[in-house]
């Protein structure tokens, strides 16, 4: 009985912080989503499924319910960008990290500070310092007319929301890859030299074999965070390319339709669940297997 009441207490905060922090804040907003607008913000009764129709219809002068690809187009563009920010990162964290893990150990100090370091800073300071890069007056274009090159409009477009999304997200990547490569033992890489093996070889048939649960573990780790946010869209944007972090706020502030924000929330939390839970089942089930 103690060692039971050990346990239960050791896993109390945990248990409580999930309740708080996620049930909660996630049933709160799924009650929301089936209730009626307030007439100045907020929720009333009775109980609806409007805010549900509202994603996939609109309705014309005559009331009739006419099919709208408006919000459609806009989750479209957020998982595109999510995806492109994964991969991006991917590309740039998987040879950042196992460069970190070949390093030195103070070497490998001094670079996992560097990749924690913007943490330090807020996130808003941060993505607002690529407004000041990619604008038109701003160290970019500057930097290609000091050198004779014709400037251009850097900012307020996709490609924009992209590289803030990446620099915010990239340590999300590294981090998780490079605490995998860690705990690889030369003696591998060194054999796969042994036998002759090149570089793509050994990188293909070794490294990214070994490297593949952090891979795994830092997209999921970019795409939850990239698919909801709303900085980037906001400030690299201009409110112009809106995604479904940036519409979800537009409906919890100026436009007061909070069922719908919340309805919003919920798709995007499933879809997010879903794809969690598909990957942690294939991940038990490899484990099983071996």
């Amino acid at each position: 009985m103690n060692a039971r009441l050990t346990t239960i207490l050791l896993r109390s905060p945990v248990l409580v912080t999930m309740v708080l922090f996620m049930l909660v804040p996630m049933g709160l907003a799924v009650v929301y989503s089936f209730m009626t607008n307030g007439a100045y913000g907020g929720v009333r009764m009775p109980f609806t499924a409007l805010a549900y129709r509202q994603l996939l219809f609109q309705e014309d002068f005559d009331g009739n319910l006419v099919f709208s690809t408006g919000y459609l187009a806009i989750l479209w563009r957020s998982v595109l960008l999510a995806a492109l920010t994964v991969v991006a990162s991917l590309a740039i964290g998987l040879p950042l990290a196992w460069y970190m893990a070949c390093s030195a150990p103070a070497k490998r100090a001094r670079l996992l500070l560097l990749i924690t370091l913007p943490f330090w800073i807020n996130t808003l300071i941060r993505t607002y310092c690529w407004v000041l890069i990619l604008r038109d007056e701003g160290l970019l274009n500057g930097g290609l007319r000091y050198f004779g090159l014709a400037g251009g409009h850097f900012l307020y477009n996709d490609v924009a929301i992209l590289l803030g999304m990446i620099y915010t997200y990239l340590p999300f990547m590294v981090l998780p890859i490079y605490a995998v490569l860690e705990r690889v033992n030369g003696d591998v890489i060194e054999a796969s030299h042994d036998l002759y093996a090149d570089r793509w070889n050994t990188f293909r048939r070794i490294v990214w074999p070994l490297a593949m649960p952090g891979a795994i573990a830092g997209s999921l780790l970019v795409f939850a965070p990239a698919l909801g946010s709303f900085l980037a869209p906001d400030l690299l944007g201009g409110g112009r390319r809106l995604m479904i972090g940036s519409l979800i706020q537009l409906q919890f502030t100026s436009s007061r339709n909070w069922p719908f924000g919340a309805a919003l929330a919920t798709v995007v939390s499933v879809a997010i669940l879903a794809v969690l839970f598909v990957v942690v089942r294939k991940s038990f089930n490899k484990v099983a297997a071996r």
